[in-house]
């Protein structure tokens, strides 16, 4: 393994995980299991819920396309 395979894979792995978190920490429409953080919603009040949603859903899918560029480039690197 060359330094560049080895960097880009630990960025992989980093992507991956934030991907997961963003997942999970999303609120979902119905209740079910968007609800991982317990009584975040009387905790932290609606309005922290609400932006914390939205930015969620702005950067969940910006995340989700880097992670993408970021297989590719390991795809090219390793092939």
């Amino acid at each position: 393994m060359t330094g560049l395979e080895i960097t880009f894979g630990i960025i992989l792995i980093v992507f991956a995980l934030f991907l997961v978190v963003a997942v999970l920490l999303q609120s979902s429409k119905d209740g079910g299991m968007g609800v991982i953080s317990g009584a975040a919603e009387s905790f932290l009040g609606k309005d922290r819920n609400s932006r914390l949603d939205k930015l969620l859903n702005k950067l969940t899918p910006i995340i989700a396309g880097v992670f993408a560029v970021i297989v590719l480039v390991m795809y090219l690197i390793v092939a």
